[in-house]
């Protein structure tokens, strides 16, 4: 047995934590042969002293060490370099690997693969008209962060253990009574599925009605997210125009006339991504079609609490007396993205379906933060961040809608949505949307152009601008950098 002589630094200036790069400089010495087994490490308040670190740094040090194997304890003797080595020296703590993953498997995948949506990293300053998403500063987090406690604190041995794969039985309950009073839906908690976002929902719903090779009709722009779970159950989709009363429903009924179609998937209360609204005479053939010919509609309502003028117009759901409307809805956009939390609403043997399929994929939910949603419910503080938030959108709309025409007037055109949380705008066909979208880019805001939506082709000269996530100012700011990038006209 050996004394180690020093011979290591530590940086106190580095962002690597000081027990992290001691405990570095031992492995290389290891690695390098300096150390050797049985090797005594020198005391810990010898080492800090010389080293001019606390006590407890290299006491952390250590126990990494010992936790990896590299070194080991002995009572009243000291820390000494570990007879049985690792048998691959990992670089740990952050460092590089010696050899990284293969870049392709060493095997065939049975699938293409999925467009996976790329969050590019907005450089600071920048600001980001998204597609819809709520403010997160809006976020109910106090009342969420106290319901969490009086769950975790009075109910933890129920919320933390195994539970049903349908959802909180409480939650379902108030789903239930929620989607009745506000929406017209005749359901229980029975007819309710609560999963882990819309996305989640979507998935299992193609999953549970569609076999390899069954049509789904799909709105020609729309939401790729959705097509994909579509695709991923083998569906093949075909897309339906859409105009300014939305789907249309007539090229839907010329689609069935050549081919069976199993599913329609529809956002008739605020189109994703055009904002319009299914017309009534167009909800009433839909619903028409579907009982006729017992086809399954996919409803995503993915925004039904955003709503500025007038009474929202309920969801085809609440008029179905045939049970082919499978309604899909989320608290996501209620509360913040992250918080993931979906639902579906559909007669109870489709539900019974879907949970033996979501006991597949994910066991079950979020009990804690199912049980904490079924505490703001019942107190009604959802209700009321409901109000609050809708207020600010409506402000937030406006102020949208006001930058756009004065910054923009003769380059964009668009429609104020009576609801939902984001704009439409049309961009002038003598201008190149997408070399906006980059020159815009270059200037600290980002916008997605109508490309992003088409099921097939080019899709519309158009931007989705989302107005929820940013504050007033920051809209203003954001559509002046707009006008900025404005490129020549063609």
């Amino acid at each position: 047995m050996r004394t180690w002589k020093l011979t290591l630094e530590v940086d106190p200036s580095s962002s690597v934590p000081l027990f992290v790069q001691l405990a570095r400089a031992v492995i290389r010495d290891i690695e390098r042969g300096r150390l050797s087994p049985g090797d005594a490490l020198p005391g810990t308040r010898a080492l800090a002293v010389s080293l001019g670190i606390h006590r407890n740094t290299v006491d952390a040090a250590y126990r990494e060490l010992i936790h990896q194997g590299w070194a080991c304890a002995e009572p009243s003797r000291g820390t000494f370099i570990s007879q049985a080595l690792p048998v691959a020296a990992p670089k740990g703590f952050g460092g590089s690997p010696r050899q990284r993953m293969p870049a392709r498997p060493g095997f065939s995948l049975p699938q293409e693969e999925l467009s996976v949506e790329s969050r590019a990293h907005a450089s600071r300053g920048a600001l980001v008209f998204n597609d819809g998403a709520p403010d997160v500063r809006l976020a109910p987090a106090t009342a969420l962060a106290r319901a969490f406690r009086r769950v975790l604190m009075g109910r933890a041995r129920t919320a933390l253990s195994v539970g049903d794969a349908r959802g909180d039985p409480g939650l379902r309950e108030a789903l239930a009574g929620m989607l009745s009073r506000t929406r017209g839906l005749a359901a229980g908690a029975d007819d309710v599925l609560v999963t882990r976002g819309s996305q989640m929902a979507l998935f299992l719903v193609a999953r549970a009605l569609l076999r390899p090779g069954d049509v789904v009709a799909v709105e020609a722009l729309g939401y790729r997210p959705a097509w994909d779970a579509l695709r991923l159950a083998g569906a093949r989709l075909v897309g339906l125009p859409v105009d300014a009363q939305g789907m249309r429903v007539d090229a839907l009924q010329a689609l069935m006339a050549k081919q069976p179609v199993r599913a329609v998937y529809v956002t008739p209360h605020h189109q994703y991504p055009t904002t319009v609204p299914l017309t009534a005479a167009r909800r009433l053939e839909l619903l028409r079609l579907a009982t006729e010919a017992r086809m399954a509609v996919v409803e995503d309502d993915y925004d039904h609490e955003f709503h500025y003028e007038g009474r929202p117009v309920l969801p085809l759901a609440s008029t179905d007396r045939a049970g082919c409307v499978v309604y899909v809805g989320s608290l996501s956009k209620l509360i913040a993205p992250g918080l993931r939390l979906g639902y579906v609403v559909a007669p109870a043997p489709l539900v019974r379906a879907l949970s033996a399929l979501r006991a597949v994929v994910d066991r079950q939910g979020d009990a804690p933060l199912e049980r904490a949603l079924v505490e703001l419910l019942e107190e009604g503080e959802l209700q009321r961040h409901a109000r609050r938030a809708r207020r600010e959108y409506h402000a937030r709309r406006d102020a949208l809608a006001e930058a756009l025409r004065a910054e923009l007037g003769g380059a964009v055109d668009f429609e104020v949505p009576a609801g939902g949380l984001a704009i439409w705008a049309r961009v002038d066909e003598a201008l190149d949307a997408g070399a906006w979208a980059e020159r815009a880019a270059s200037h600290g805001v980002h916008v997605t152009p109508g490309h992003a939506f088409a099921l097939e082709g080019r899709g519309p000269a158009a931007f989705r601008l989302g107005f929820a996530s940013l504050t007033r100012q920051e809209l203003r700011e954001g559509v002046r950098r707009m006008a900025l990038a404005r490129p020549r006209r063609g």
